[in-house]
């Protein structure tokens, strides 16, 4: 392993912490002979765990070694892999480079450690090769990544599995003429990999939020990079599962796929009642066009100043992002509305393609207004102006869908049909009456409500 991995071109960039090469630090000496046998081991042991932890953050199971091996391939960020995630390469010099990585890789992935853990009295190889995860967690893990990387990780199994005939040879015993098909295959599964997700976080995972580290204490001591943290626990809602609100959806819908699809389209503000469905639909909208290149990324009203440097760090990734603003509004006093509405339209570099805002707020305009901004005696002489400027966020935004409290049928619809999923048997003029109720002490008719009333009585 030591021996190929300065062979490495394309892929070459693996962390200073990677596990292959701490691995393949660790042979080295190995082969050497100079090492004691604790300190060896020890270090061996610290590898491990790191597998372990990453095998455990995202739901790694069978093999931790093959799936770790697939999982920097599909997080490699590099000029083939983020080109193949915009379009497949067709030829070119490059592809050879990255040929002789995927057989370098293909090693990697094959590795025997057998004679290392003879010599030591270890186990461990054996052990991660033959991982069971822990099934009954789910939650601990996001699905997203494990499908897909373990889907990868199978395929190049396979791949390499019927090139040898079976599982009985080892890995010098391939010809030259084998291990140049390995590569090919191993390459295709990739390259299809990334044009199909994309690469590195962003074609993991679904949504994100900035980092709350020391460089977004301050605009003037920001370093000009932003951090995004995946969120791997999102709510798995669809636009179906909201009742009711059918126009709204499709509103909000034709505009997603418009973008999606390359089209012109409008920032959207979700406005209305609260517990209507607002956030929910904008959650569902993941869920319905992830394959479809759709990103997410959450973004509080404290974080306005970045959104300069987030677009800049996201407007030539192959991705549609909305950045998302839950629960919008501000109070007289704040002033981060400025910076919203420079990047949505106003300031000298224009909107990327790729980037809309959707945001949620139960104030139609956003901004909150006193008697002072509408008074005769306004100290400020110039006070429709002043007024202007705070209303003008608002007509920034090119679609406006009102979510408004349902009325008593509506509601009514919207108990029964969550009560339907459920599974709650009681009749329906029961559930009804216990909706009624519900409503009065609970701050009247909505489908938040509605669906507290539903947990409450399942």
């Amino acid at each position: 392993m030591y021996k190929e991995l300065p062979g490495l071109v394309m892929f070459c960039e693996l962390g200073e912490d990677s596990i292959i090469k701490n691995l393949s630090s660790i042979l080295c000496d190995f082969d050497k002979g100079d090492y004691d046998k604790t300190e060896l081991t020890s270090r061996i042991y610290k590898e491990i765990h790191k597998l372990l932890e990453i095998g455990t953050d995202f739901g790694f199971d069978k093999n931790l070694w093959h799936d770790y091996i697939a999982y920097v391939l599909v997080t490699n960020e590099n000029p083939f892999s983020l080109t193949a995630e915009r379009m497949a390469p067709e030829g070119g010099s490059v592809n050879e480079f990255v040929l002789r990585d995927m057989m370098i890789f293909n090693h990697f992935f094959e590795y025997d450690f057998s004679r290392l853990e003879k010599s030591l009295g270890i186990d461990c190889f054996s052990v991660i090769s033959n991982y069971k995860s822990i099934h009954k967690r789910r939650q601990l893990y996001n699905k997203n990544v494990s499908e897909k990387v373990r889907a990868l990780s199978d395929a190049i199994y396979e791949n390499l599995k019927s090139i040898r005939g079976g599982d009985g040879k080892s890995q010098g015993q391939m010809s030259p003429e084998e291990e140049k098909k390995a590569a090919e295959g191993t390459f295709t599964l990739i390259r299809d990999f990334y044009e199909k997700y994309g690469v590195g976080m962003f074609g993991l995972n679904t949504a994100f939020r900035i980092s709350s580290d020391k460089g977004l204490r301050g605009y003037d001591e920001y370093p000009g990079e932003v951090t995004f943290s995946p969120i791997n626990n999102t709510d798995r809602v669809m636009l179906d599962d909201l009742i009711g609100y059918e126009i709204q959806k499709q509103r909000l819908k034709s505009n997603t796929e418009a973008f999606i699809n390359g089209s012109p389209a409008n920032n959207v503000l979700l406005y209305g009642d609260a517990g209507t469905g607002k956030s929910t639909s904008i959650k569902a909208l993941i869920n319905e066009y992830y394959d479809k290149g759709l990103r997410m990324i959450e973004l509080y009203k404290h974080q306005m100043r970045y959104l300069s440097p987030i677009i800049s760090s996201i407007k030539n990734r192959n991705y549609r992002f909305i950045i998302y603003m839950d629960d919008l509004s501000f109070e007289e006093n704040e002033t981060e509305y400025k910076y919203l509405k420079a990047v949505i339209e106003g300031g000298l570099e224009t909107r990327p393609d790729n980037v809309l805002i959707y945001a949620t707020s139960n104030r139609r305009n956003l901004i909150r207004e006193t008697w002072n901004d509408i008074s005769d005696i306004e100290i400020d002489k110039h006070r429709s102006d002043t007024l202007q400027e705070k209303l003008s966020l608002v007509s920034r935004f090119g679609v406006s869908i009102p979510y408004m409290k349902p009325n008593k049928k509506e509601y009514e619809e919207i108990v029964s049909g969550l009560a339907e999923r459920a599974g709650i048997e009681a009749t329906k003029d029961e559930i009804l009456a216990e909706a009624n109720k519900w409503s009065v002490s609970h701050g009247g008719m909505s489908g938040r409500v509605a669906q507290q009333l539903i947990d409450s009585l399942t």
